[in-house]
């Protein structure tokens, strides 16, 4: 029987959760044991009504380079009319990021939200929006147990070009209802584990009612 963990060991968990960046492609941790964590984090994770439109692909070793060759092909373009800085920025960024060791891409899959619509009617418009919590909640839950596993990582969001979710659609035969939202870099760290960043104060983020 397992034990169940502290209140306290979990806030440390998620305080332990960061930003982590650069990453190098030179990690202690087995493919198969980061496909395990992600598996054993989308066994538990929770979805309205329970109908688990998350999706994850995992790209890892050259699979994760290639991923950052076709978002530096299909963004690039776009991102011209942005002026010099930008692309020279973006540019530099793509770079950092294809160093890392591997991708975990977020995803939604449309047939099973408009499934779910279907069975509850009442409430069809609310699981788009649902679906967006559902993958928000897997995202925060995988990125902390792939830290707590020695690894840094950051959060990416290169589905804001849309060319470049086709292409990785095209490329990895990811089926045409998933819809990409985010991609996670993972790697080892190359400096010392960033501290919480500061934050609002409680007073102008947080109403108790008593």
């Amino acid at each position: 029987m397992s034990t169940k963990p502290s209140t306290a060991e979990f806030l440390k968990a998620i305080e332990h959760r960061r930003t982590v960046y650069p990453l190098t492609n030179k990690v202690d941790v087995s493919d198969d044991r980061i496909v395990e964590i992600v598996q054993e984090v989308l066994k538990v994770s929770p979805s309205s009504y329970n109908t688990q439109p998350m999706r994850v692909a995992i790209m890892l070793g050259e699979e994760h380079v290639k991923l950052w060759k076709i978002v530096r092909e299909h963004a690039m373009p776009i991102l011209q009319s942005a002026g010099e800085k930008v692309v020279e920025m973006m540019s530099s960024r793509i770079d950092m990021f294809s160093k890392a060791y591997g991708s975990i891409t977020f995803w939604t899959d449309e047939d099973t939200i408009k499934e779910s619509a279907k069975t509850h009617q009442s409430v069809a418009q609310m699981f788009h929006p649902w679906a967006e919590h559902a993958t928000g909640m897997l995202q925060l839950q995988i990125w902390t147990a792939i830290e707590l596993e020695g690894l840094g990582a950051n959060l990416q969001h290169m589905d804001a070009f849309p060319p470049v979710e086709a292409a990785l659609k095209k490329e990895f035969g990811i089926p045409e209802s998933w819809s990409m939202r985010a991609n996670m870099n993972i790697g080892g760290e190359t400096a010392p584990h960033p501290p919480v960043p500061e934050k609002k104060p409680f007073e102008e983020t947080l109403k108790v009612f008593k």
